[in-house]
C-alpha cells in the first residue's frame, strides 16, 4: 500500500528532457538536410542587400541559429566581413550572450527538476551537478574560454545544472568575448589584407593583445579552481 501510494506521489515529468531532446535533434536533423552549411553565401547577400536592416536581420537569424544549436564560428566570419571589427563584435557579442541565456532558462525551467533526479542516483554526475553550483563561476568561464565542447550544446547544458542564471549569463557573455574578438577581427583584417593589399596592422595589434590576455585568463582560472578545489578537498568533512 504504501509503495503505491509513493508510486502515485513520483513526479511524472519524465517526458519534458525527451521532448526537449527530440526537439534539439530534429531541429538540427532538419537544419542540415535542408542544407545550411550551402546557403551561407546567399545568406551574406540577403543581410548586405537589406542596408541598415542588415544588423537587425543578421540578430535575429544568428539568434535562430543558437537555438537550433547550429555553430556559431561560421556567424563570425560573416559578421567581421560584412560589418567590420567594431559592429561585428557588438553584434556577436550580444547575440550569442541572448541566445546563450534562451537556451540556459528553456532547459532549466522545462528539463531541470527530471534530469536532477537522474542525477541524483550517479555519484559522478551528483558530484558534478555540485561542482557547478559550487564553482560556477570558473566552470563556466572555463568551458568558455577553451572550447572543449560546442558552444551551443553547452547552453543547454549548463541549464540543467546548478550553477545561478546571473553568473552562468555575466561569465559566459566575458569569456566569449576574447573568442568573439579574435574570429570577427580576424576576418576583419583578412578581408581588409585582401581588398585593400596592405596589413591592418591595428586589427593586427588587436588580434596579438586578445590572444594574449586569453592565455592568461585561462591559465589564472584554472589555477584559481585546482586552488579551490584543492582546499575543499583538504578541509575537514562536517558530521
Amino acid at each position: 500500500m504504501k509503495k503505491e501510494k509513493l508510486k502515485n506521489n513520483e513526479p511524472n515529468d519524465w517526458w519534458k528532457p525527451v521532448v526537449l531532446i527530440t526537439l534539439i535533434i530534429t531541429v538540427f536533423i532538419v537544419v542540415n538536410v535542408y542544407g545550411f552549411g550551402g546557403k551561407i553565401e546567399e545568406l551574406q547577400h540577403w543581410i548586405r542587400s537589406l542596408g541598415l536592416w542588415g544588423p537587425l536581420a543578421f540578430f535575429v537569424v544568428y539568434l535562430g541559429a543558437v537555438i537550433a544549436t547550429i555553430p556559431g564560428t561560421i556567424f563570425g566570419v560573416i559578421a567581421g566581413a560584412l560589418f567590420g571589427s567594431f559592429v561585428g563584435v557588438i553584434l556577436i557579442s550580444v547575440a550569442s550572450t541572448v541566445g546563450a541565456s534562451l537556451t540556459f532558462l528553456i532547459a532549466r525551467y522545462f528539463a531541470r527538476d527530471a534530469v536532477a533526479r537522474w542525477l541524483s542516483k550517479n555519484k559522478t554526475m551528483k558530484r558534478l551537478d555540485t561542482l557547478t553550483e559550487e564553482h560556477g563561476m570558473f566552470i563556466v568561464g572555463l568551458t568558455r574560454l577553451i572550447p572543449l565542447f560546442p558552444f551551443t550544446l553547452l547552453n543547454y547544458g549548463f541549464g540543467l545544472t546548478r550553477v545561478s542564471f546571473k553568473t552562468y549569463l555575466f561569465w559566459s557573455w566575458l569569456c566569449m568575448l576574447p573568442g568573439t574578438i579574435i574570429v570577427v577581427v580576424g576576418t576583419d583584417a583578412l578581408t581588409q589584407g585582401l581588398t585593400q593589399g596592405r596589413v591592418p596592422w591595428v586589427l593586427v595589434g588587436v588580434l596579438i593583445i586578445t590572444v594574449l590576455t586569453l592565455g592568461l585568463i585561462v591559465w589564472y582560472a584554472r589555477r584559481q579552481l585546482q586552488e579551490k578545489r584543492k582546499n575543499q578537498d583538504e578541509s575537514p568533512i562536517k558530521k
